[in-house]
């Protein structure tokens, strides 16, 4: 990456880092609970679904406390029932943003995180969404950090409405205004309508943008407190 890319791309971390800190919350759970955390971002891509509240509670001493726990944080995503039913980048509702990885197909809560899922487990991954202004359909082929049908892609762009994150669930606030958008004009005419809170980058840009957000996720180090 140029200079001037890496500046972009890490000043986009850490902007989303303070909207939603999830690697800073993993820091402050003890071992067991961060372990847990882990399995279930990992359940997505090796059984195709999240771990539900009984797999949970066999890993925990008490399930109840640990829903609430990654609940506060805006972790993960639970139903009335306290099922888990989204966990970044991922989710069990049928958002726009399909993966298909490790012979599952998987939604992701938005593109950035669609984009997240190859690095973070180090997989091949197809993204099939769609622009988020024309209805046009998207289908990226990804090998960890490299888009694989560059070709296919080269007027694709990624975008983000900064000042739509909610207080309370990213999910369903930011999440929905991280977006794909097709063409260059049509993502200029995009950024144009709020050029103070949205910003667009390249797909390879934000490849590196899902992935340093992400991947720390994954690492044992990025829980530091002990139980």
């Amino acid at each position: 990456m140029s200079t001037d890319t890496t500046v972009k791309v890490n000043n986009a971390i850490n902007r989303l880092n303070k909207i939603l800190p999830l690697e800073q919350h993993l820091q402050s759970l003890d071992t067991k609970l961060a372990a847990v955390y882990r399995n279930i971002l990992r359940s997505y891509v090796e059984i195709g679904r999240s771990l539900n509240k009984s797999e949970i509670a066999s890993q925990v001493d008490d399930v109840d406390t640990a829903i609430e726990v990654f609940k506060e944080n805006d972790m993960v995503v639970f139903d009335d029932n306290g099922e888990p039913v989204g966990a970044y980048p991922f989710t069990m509702e049928q958002r726009v943003h399909r993966v298909d990885v490790n012979g599952h197909q998987l939604h992701c809560m938005c593109a950035l995180d669609a984009l997240a899922v190859g690095p973070m487990f180090g997989l091949n991954t197809v993204i099939n969404s769609k622009c988020a202004v024309t209805g046009q359909a998207i289908s990226i082929d990804q090998h960890e950090l490299a888009i694989v049908n560059v070709d296919e892609n080269r007027d694709v762009y990624f975008g983000i409405s900064w000042n739509s994150a909610s207080d309370n669930c990213c999910a369903s606030s930011l999440c929905t205004e991280m977006l794909f958008l097709k063409g260059g004009a049509v993502a200029d005419a995009w950024c144009d309508e709020d050029p103070g809170n949205r910003e667009l980058f390249s797909l390879t840009e934000a490849v590196d943008f899902g992935a340093g957000f992400f991947v720390p996720l994954l690492f044992e180090q990025a829980s530091r407190r002990r139980a």
